[in-house]
């Protein structure tokens, strides 16, 4: 049966999203789907939940077009940015409703559209398995590197926190949460004390207490990287998945 001029649009997109960009193939869905080719683009990934979609009016009035595409298990929205952010995207999606949503950086043109809905797919994991925000991968790429490897994670978030993870859940939850707030305020225990409506010599002592639980020093670039990654861990996976202790798992399985 001959495809109509619409569903050959579809199909057209369909392939640029799964990373079919064969030769003229960005121009001609460009020509059939009236885009322009080399525009900007952001893609938008969001489970399937019956959420409403922006209509015309909503998108037009933030500078985009959406064009939605339904997979079995989740929603693709391709969009053309014009000359807004993909901050724009998450506003107006966040606005009709809760997330997870995960939105790709801006790429250019549509032969982009692979990597985007890539990126966009790496945001959504950003957001965990009980997420409810809609999300740039901007500013979230230590994360959704952490979500997409989860058995490297794992094993990451007990090396460094198992200690941590073995005591009371009310003491685990207190340095876990000075650790947050002490990152968020760009290693300001100052600040941080302000945040936590406590005094800055709490904050230090509790980040002491951490560092002696993970032997890690915070002051240490590397040591601090690794902590960080390994909170992303603990927040992103399933408390279930991180081993206790992955020396000894390590050692039973040799």
């Amino acid at each position: 049966m001959r495809q109509s001029g619409e569903e050959r649009g579809w199909a057209l997109l369909d392939a640029l999203l799964d990373d079919d960009t064969g030769p003229g193939l960005p121009a001609l869905a460009a020509a059939v789907l009236g885009l322009p080719e080399a525009g900007r683009y952001a893609v938008a990934v969001l489970p399937l939940r019956g959420r409403p979609c922006p209509t015309p009016r909503t998108a037009g009035a933030h500078g985009l077009r959406f064009l939605w595409r339904a997979r079995p298990d989740r929603e693709i929205a391709v969009v053309a940015l014009g000359e807004a952010d993909p901050a724009a995207v998450v506003t107006l999606l966040a606005d009709l409703g809760p997330g997870p949503g995960g939105v790709s950086p801006a790429v250019a043109g549509l032969a982009g559209l692979g990597t985007a809905r890539r990126l966009a797919d790496a945001a959504l994991l950003a957001c965990g398995p009980a997420g409810e925000d809609v999300v740039c991968l901007d500013g979230r790429v230590p994360a959704a590197l952490v979500a997409g490897r989860p058995a490297v994670s794992a094993y990451l978030a007990a090396d460094v926190f198992g200690p941590l993870l073995a005591r009371d859940p009310a003491d685990r939850a207190l340095l876990v949460s000075t650790l947050d707030a002490w990152l968020e305020c760009g290693g300001s225990a100052a600040r941080a004390a302000v945040r936590l409506r406590c005094h800055r010599n709490t904050v230090l002592n509790r980040l002491r207490r951490l560092e002696e639980l993970t032997s890690r020093s915070l002051p240490r670039p590397r040591e601090l990287v690794e902590v960080a990654l390994a909170l992303d861990a603990v927040r992103l996976l399933p408390l279930g998945a991180v081993p206790p202790d992955p020396r000894s798992s390590v050692a039973a399985g040799a």
